[in-house]
């Protein structure tokens, strides 16, 4: 016995609404178990507009027949509620319109979401307001108009900055104080790292297998911590030294303090002082730092810089504010016809390595599962898609100018710069995208009246420096560099120009939204 209709539709080309194909769950899934074929509702949550719904039945319909004839979904149930979470335990105000839903998604610097929703198939009539509204509640894939088949636009940004990271036995006592040992992670001009205030974050697996989050120096009231430097009186010798030797990897090491643990019997008591501090607040020994990953990073908030506040100084410019201009485009894209995707990739400043950064083949996973609910060959969505690698370009700086080809510098408060190629040398590690990739970007720019300029990094023989575009492009996928520029590339405060950042957005949405 059943009660729901039969929806399958030759003109869809949907089924699984007869008895012959039960689901035992209830409620909607884009696929269901050992399913043949899409529904409806499967069908409309990959092809979106293409698909012609519903065609019968009301606005909402079931994904298929369950095993059991009679279920709750037959019945209005009335019932009594004991106690409420997310709202107060009132009857006038517990109800679904003040329950606080909130959540956050990210462990270091976490993205806040109104709602925790990760969204279904399901059927609607205004789908260009359903995928709108994918957006804004957090979903960082949107699934557009077209199928996988016509490619998609990706964002791919990066979120890791060059920092100090802790050795696996980094903590060590000398001269009744206590320091830790650090290891600094990608590209840093080492002598900036000292006699400035600094935070450490991060995550310590105890020997439980419990894990615990470690924040210190980011609150009002907390400690900070420092490296100390050489005072200029006993530096002679130290000032004849290239920059990149007058500071050796080895003496960045972090001052923690110089209190004695209480047992005078005992040895390295100022280390043991550090140990009981942090014993105390997050249950850590000196073995858990083998299972750890803390990071020293500069202290302070981001601020506006200048008379006219045109400027933001900030740690992690490079490449956050990317990642930022291209998170808001996702959200504010109307009726994107592609899918658009955003990527926050991890270990770009060390070469995109490790299972988190571009190299993994975590990006084919994600893009593969789509591409297999719609039937497209994952080697076919790739080579119809667009990448634009949303990293930051360096801004020419008068005060160093021997270093730029002024005519193909990046201005700061002239738009997002758009970069050709990166690299060093001939190009060397550099993706270069084609004469069309840029010309379509360029009348992009232009129809949406965003500023943007042409740069390369720097003069030939200068330098170099390199994005994640080579890794988008190895995997047979237009990609183009366009980013903001940055003054004070990888130092532990970086500036930037707010109309750049703006710029940015414009142009990450209008790649969203229309490539």
């Amino acid at each position: 016995m059943s009660y729901s209709p039969k929806l399958g539709s030759a003109f869809n080309r949907t089924r699984l609404r007869d008895a012959e194909h039960p689901t035992p769950c209830s409620g909607m899934c884009s696929v269901c178990g050992d399913c043949p074929g899409l529904c409806e509702i499967g069908l409309a949550a990959v092809r979106g507009a293409d698909t012609v719904y519903p065609t019968a039945g009301g606005n909402m319909q079931y994904a298929s027949e369950k095993v059991y004839p009679v279920d709750l979904s037959h019945f209005n149930i009335n019932g009594r509620v004991f106690g409420a979470l997310g709202a107060p335990e009132e009857s006038g105000e517990a109800t679904v319109f003040h329950v606080k839903m909130e959540t956050e998604i990210g462990r270091f610097h976490p993205i806040k979401l109104k709602l925790p929703v990760v969204l279904p198939a399901m059927a609607k009539l205004n789908w260009q307001d359903y995928f709108a509204g994918a957006a804004m509640a957090g979903v960082l894939a949107v699934i557009g108009e077209e199928d996988l088949s016509h490619g998609a636009n990706i964002g791919a940004a990066h979120t890791d900055s060059p920092r100090l990271d802790l050795k696996p036995r980094p903590l060590y006592e000398e001269a009744e104080m206590a320091y830790f040992k650090t290891h600094h992670y990608g590209g840093i001009r080492k002598y900036q790292w000292v006699t400035i205030p600094l935070e450490l974050h991060g995550v310590v697996v105890l020997r439980d297998g419990s894990k615990v989050d470690v924040h210190i120096g980011g609150k009002e009231d907390d400690p900070q911590f420092i490296i100390n430097d050489l005072l200029p009186h006993l530096g002679r010798e130290q000032g004849k030294k290239p920059l990149n030797e007058a500071i050796p990897s080895e003496s960045l090491n972090v001052l923690l303090g110089g209190k004695p643990f209480e047992d005078k019997d005992c040895s390295d008591r100022f280390k043991l002082g550090v140990l009981q501090y942090l014993n105390a607040q997050y249950g850590i020994t000196e073995e858990d730092f083998i299972s750890a990953e803390l990071e020293v990073v500069p202290a302070g908030k981001a601020r506006d810089i200048g008379f006219d506040r045109s400027f933001i100084a900030s740690y992690g410019h490079d490449d956050r504010v990317c990642a930022y201009a291209e998170l808001a485009g996702i959200f504010d894209a109307v009726s994107p016809k592609k899918t658009a995707v955003c990527i926050f990739a991890d270990k770009e400043e060390i070469g995109s390595e490790g299972v988190s950064g571009m190299l993994s083949q975590a990006f084919e996973w994600f893009m593969g599962d789509m591409c297999r609910t719609q039937g497209v060959a994952l080697s076919d969505c790739f080579a119809n898609s667009f990448c634009l690698s949303a990293d930051v370009t360096a801004a020419y700086d008068p005060n160093f100018a021997d270093v730029y080809d002024k005519r193909n510098s990046a201005f700061v408060n002239y738009g997002v710069a758009l970069c050709k190629y990166t690299g060093s040398g001939g190009k060397g590690g550099a993706s270069d995208a084609s004469a069309e990739v840029v010309g379509k970007v360029r009348k992009l720019m232009n129809d949406n009246g965003v500023f943007w300029q042409m740069a390369e990094m720097g003069k030939t023989d200068a330098g170099g420096g390199g994005t994640v575009a080579k890794f988008m492009a190895q995997r047979n996928i237009d990609t183009l560099d366009a980013g903001v520029p940055v003054l004070s590339m990888h130092a532990p405060y970086e500036t930037v120009a707010k109309l750049d950042c703006y710029m940015t957005y414009k142009c990450m949405k209008a790649i969203f939204e229309q490539a």
